[in-house]
């Protein structure tokens, strides 16, 4: 199965970035599963705006991000929050995504992950990502994963610095797979 793994953000220092990363090598010791760890900037995109539809069709990053999702067996996102909310950058993706025929997005598997610096790891804004996505017709994981504190919780070369942080990602990373394996062999 292929995974589509990518940060929602744009920063190069993000922590989302340090976890999506973290992810994505994490599932790569899975010889079952082929990872996509994208770039986030490879869906650069304007706002949405329907007369920019009609007039030139979808823009090139939303394309990409579409045919990125639709060649996927699962996707995980790891997502900044912003005020407590979507980051505006993942709220417009999607809308664009949204555009696409057939939905690329329906019975599509996702895991939302979020890192902050923050006490709540981001769990506000995941909770907020899951509307659209759901909205989409995706099979959002009931379990997400929130990195509190997480300017502190990365080593130099990537890793958890917290064991128990570690593996209760590595947990939740097992189950997501064996719940998308399982969604996949459905026939959707």
């Amino acid at each position: 199965m292929k995974v589509l793994v990518f940060a929602a953000s744009l920063r190069k220092a993000s922590l989302n970035r340090k976890l999506a990363a973290l992810t994505a090598s994490l599932l790569e010791r899975d010889p079952s599963l082929q990872i996509d760890h994208a770039d986030y900037r490879d869906f650069e995109m304007p706002l949405y705006d329907g007369d920019l539809e009609e007039s030139s069709g979808l823009p090139s990053g939303s394309r990409e991000f579409i045919s990125r999702i639709q060649q996927a067996g699962a996707i995980v996102i790891s997502t900044p929050e912003y005020n407590g909310s979507i980051p505006g950058t993942l709220k417009n993706a999607l809308d664009w995504a949204s555009r696409a025929k057939p939905n690329p997005l329906d019975k599509k598997p996702v895991l939302l992950l979020g890192a902050s610096p923050g006490a709540l790891g981001a769990i506000r804004g995941l909770w907020h990502t899951r509307v659209p996505l759901e909205a989409l017709g995706a099979f959002v994981y009931p379990q997400m994963h929130g990195l509190s504190k997480a300017h502190e919780a990365f080593d130099d070369a990537g890793q958890l610095r917290d064991s128990k942080d570690a593996e209760q990602l590595m947990k939740l990373l097992q189950t997501f797979v064996q719940f998308a394996n399982a969604t996949n062999s459905t026939g959707k």
